[in-house]
C-alpha cells in the first residue's frame, strides 16, 4: 500500500520537526510549509491525506487558510486538523464551524497523534508499526519453544518476571510479550464483565414485574368519592386551574415574542429598502457618463493592458494562473529584447456574499435574490496586505527578472482598488445573486500592461 502523506503548516521550525518525527514513526510521508501561501502552492501539485494547520502564522492565519481550503472544491475534502496553544470550547467550536475535523494541543503527544490517525483511517491496526519496538534475531528461535504458566502462579500474570537469565535482548522481548498479554487479559475481563452485567439486567427486567403507573389525581378523587366528602369537586377544579396556569403563562410569552418578531421584521424591511436605495444611488454614480463629473472618474491609463485575468472570490490575486501568465509574458519580452516596465494592477470587485464575520463569507447561491445578500463587498480582498496579495512564486519571479536583465526589464505591482470594468446591474426585485456575481468576477481582476522606456 502506498505511504500516506501528511502536510504540516507551521512557521515554527521546532514544532514542525517534533510533529514530523511523530508522524514518520507511524509510517507517514511528511511535507512541511512555513506559511499558508506556501501550503496553497504545494496543494496545486500534491494531495495529502491530512493537513495539520497551525493557528497563528505570519500573513494568513490558520482560520483564514481553512476557509480558503474548504471553499476550493479541489481541496475541500482534505481533512484539516488544527493544532495550537489556544484552549476553550469557543475556539474548538470556531475551528469546527470553519471545517476543521478537530483541534490538537501544541504540546502534542504520541497518544494524541495516534488517536487522530486512527479516527481518519490512516492506520490499519493498532499494533502495526509501533515506534521503538526492535525484535532481535534470537527471537526467531522462540517459534519452537512453549511457555508454561502453572495454576499456582496464575494470580501473578499481571506482573512480568523479576529477572531473566540469558541475553538482555531476549529479556526485553519477554517483558514486551508479558505486557501485551496483560493488556489483552484486561480487555477480555472487562468485556466479559460488561456482558455479564447486561445479561443480569435483562433477567431482572423479565422476572421483577413493573409497577403500574398510578394517577395521583384519579386516586385522590376516588378516595374523596368513597369518603362521601362533598369538597372533592372543588379540589378537582383547583387542580385543573393549576394545570392550566403554565399554559396561560407560555401563551402570554408566545404572544409577546410574536409582537417582537413582527416589529423586527418591519425594521428589517425598512433597512432593506434603505440599503437598496443607497445601492441604487451608488450604481447611478458609477454608471454616470464621464462628462457628468470628471473629478469622480478614475484616470484612464495611456497604455491599454495587454492581458486581463479574472480572479474568483477568495483567491489570492497574484497567484495560480496569474503567475504563469506573468512568466510567459516576461519570457516573450526578454526574448524580444524589450526594455521597460511590466505594470500589474489588481482591482477589487464587490460580490454578493452569504455568511458572517465569525464563520466567514462565501458566494451566495445563484438563485438567491440580490436584495437578500448578507454582504455586498469583498471582505477577503479588503483584509489582505500588500505582501499577502502575492504568492511566493510570484514574488520570486518579479524580483528575479530585474537581476536577470540588469534592470532593463522590471515588474511593478499596484493595488488599484475598486475600478469596475463592467457596470454592475441596477437594483431590481428580479436581480439574482448569480447575475450580480458574474459582473463582480469580471471586475475582480488583474491587468498586465507594458510600458517601454522613454
Amino acid at each position: 500500500m502506498a505511504a500516506r502523506r501528511a502536510l504540516i503548516v507551521d512557521d515554527s521550525r521546532s514544532a514542525r520537526v517534533i510533529l514530523s518525527r511523530m508522524l514518520e514513526s507511524y509510517g507517514l510521508q511528511v511535507d512541511a510549509a512555513e506559511t499558508a501561501e506556501q501550503a496553497f502552492e504545494f496543494l496545486e501539485h500534491q494531495r495529502p491525506d491530512v493537513i495539520f494547520m497551525d493557528h497563528l502564522m505570519p500573513g494568513m492565519d490558520g482560520f483564514q487558510a481553512v476557509q480558503v481550503l474548504k471553499s476550493n472544491p479541489s481541496t475541500a475534502l482534505i481533512p484539516v486538523m488544527m493544532y495550537t496553544s489556544q484552549e476553550g470550547e469557543l475556539y474548538v467550536g470556531q475551528a469546527r464551524a470553519l471545517g476543521a475535523v478537530g483541534v490538537l494541543p501544541k504540546t502534542v503527544k504520541h497518544a494524541d497523534v495516534s488517536r487522530v490517525l486512527y479516527q481518519l483511517n490512516l492506520l490499519e491496526e493498532r499494533r502495526e508499526n509501533r515506534p521503538g519496538l526492535v525484535v532481535p534475531p534470537e527471537a526467531e528461535e522462540l517459534d519452537t519453544q512453549q511457555v508454561e504458566v502453572s495454576s499456582a502462579r496464575a494470580e501473578q500474570i499481571d506482573q512480568p518476571p523479576e529477572s531473566h537469565s540469558g541475553d538482555p535482548s531476549l529479556r526485553a522481548l519477554l517483558d514486551s510479550a508479558f505486557k501485551e498479554q496483560q493488556i489483552e487479559l484486561r480487555r477480555f475481563m472487562l468485556a466479559s464483565f460488561e456482558a455479564f452485567i447486561r445479561r443480569v439486567s435483562a433477567d431482572i427486567k423479565t422476572v421483577v414485574p413493573q409497577p403500574e403507573s398510578i394517577d395521583p389525581a384519579a386516586s385522590l378523587a376516588q378516595s374523596y368519592q368513597k369518603a362521601g366528602d362533598s369538597r372533592w369537586p372543588w379540589l378537582i377544579a383547583g387542580v385543573a386551574v393549576l394545570a392550566l396556569l403554565p399554559t396561560a403563562i407560555l401563551g402570554a410569552f408566545y404572544l409577546r415574542i410574536m409582537d417582537t418578531t413582527r416589529s423586527l421584521t418591519d425594521t428589517n424591511g425598512r433597512l432593506a429598502e434603505l440599503v437598496a436605495g443607497q445601492q441604487a444611488q451608488i450604481n447611478a454614480l458609477r454608471d454616470a457618463p464621464p462628462d457628468a463629473d470628471t473629478t469622480a472618474q478614475p484616470a484612464i491609463p495611456a497604455t491599454p493592458p495587454v492581458a486581463v485575468e479574472a480572479v474568483g472570490y477568495g483567491e489570492t490575486p497574484l497567484s495560480g494562473v496569474r503567475v504563469e501568465k506573468l512568466r510567459a509574458l516576461l519570457a516573450r519580452l526578454k526574448a524580444d529584447g524589450f526594455k521597460g516596465t511590466v505594470r500589474i494592477e489588481s482591482f477589487v470587485g464587490d460580490f454578493c456574499l452569504a455568511g458572517n464575520a465569525v464563520e466567514g463569507y462565501s458566494l451566495a447561491a445563484d438563485e438567491l435574490p440580490a436584495r437578500r445578500c448578507d454582504v455586498t463587498g469583498n471582505p477577503f480582498e479588503d483584509g489582505l496586505s500588500g505582501a499577502q496579495r502575492q504568492s511566493l512564486s510570484f514574488a520570486n519571479l518579479a524580483a528575479s527578472i530585474a537581476q536577470e536583465t540588469g534592470g532593463d526589464l522590471r515588474v511593478e505591482v499596484i493595488a488599484a482598488g475598486r475600478r469596475p470594468m463592467a457596470p454592475y446591474p441596477a437594483a431590481a426585485d428580479t436581480l439574482t445573486a448569480g447575475e450580480w456575481n458574474r459582473v463582480a468576477t469580471r471586475n475582480n481582476r488583474v491587468e498586465f500592461t507594458i510600458e517601454p522606456v522613454g
